[in-house]
């Protein structure tokens, strides 16, 4: 099942995202209320687990918007505010469930899976993930970018897959090898930056509007500017 985790802690992400997928879940990460929007509106999660207070928007302005644009996808909010007026607020805002800090992961791993079974119909939609006019069905394993099919290679989609559930951040080449191939990264070689260029030559060539950027010293990112 997949998980949006919006937390601007990175220390709490860590341990939070680790827990998670040692007990099966997928999670991506949002650092920042406005990158959880763009993620949550244009993906398809099971649940989403936020912060209330966070960098950008706070959780629970997030909250009401995303259920001002129809998004139904279960809300597990997270956070140190924990009187009933509180509460009240986030219930109002749509949330579906509230964890005061400091909590115990066992406890949260029980709310995480009594929101996703009923959340489950909501994640049977078709697993389509969207970045620009970048389009990308993660069960057929196809990428179209505007109206044309683009083929992709098995490393070259999970590297695509990990840019666009991460855009807008910057993204390591040390990241890139951990996270996406569960490699060791070694400074010595340059396999990361030939798959990055394999994969902007695909993507990126060919149109106007450039997504993957190189951020220098530091990594790529997918954005739109």
């Amino acid at each position: 099942m997949n998980l949006l985790l919006i937390e601007d802690e990175p220390k709490t992400v860590q341990s939070l995202k680790q827990g998670l997928e040692e007990n099966g879940y997928s999670v991506d990460v949002a650092y920042d209320g406005l990158i959880g929007r763009q993620l949550a509106m244009r993906n398809n999660y099971h649940l989403i687990v936020s912060d209330i207070i966070i960098p950008g928007i706070n959780g629970v302005e997030l909250c009401r918007e995303l259920r001002k644009s129809g998004n139904e996808t279960p809300i597990l909010m997270l956070t140190a505010l924990g009187t009933t007026d509180d509460k009240v607020v986030g219930f109002d805002a749509g949330a579906d469930d509230y964890l005061v800090k400091p909590f115990e992961f066992k406890e949260l791993l029980a709310r995480v899976r009594a929101l996703t079974k009923r959340g489950s119909a909501v994640s049977q939609t078709a697993q389509i993930m969207r970045f620009a006019d970048l389009e990308v069905n993660m069960d057929a394993k196809t990428v179209h970018r505007a109206e044309d099919k683009i083929e992709l290679t098995a490393r070259e989609f999970n590297l695509l897959v990990y840019l666009i559930r991460n855009q807008g951040r910057v993204i390591s080449k040390a990241e890139i090898a951990e996270q996406v191939w569960e490699i060791d990264f070694d400074s010595g070689t340059n396999i990361i930056e030939v798959y990055v260029n394999y994969l902007r030559k695909k993507i990126d060539r060919d149109y106007e509007v450039k997504l993957i950027h190189t951020q220098f010293g530091m990594g790529y990112v997918l954005k739109t500017e």
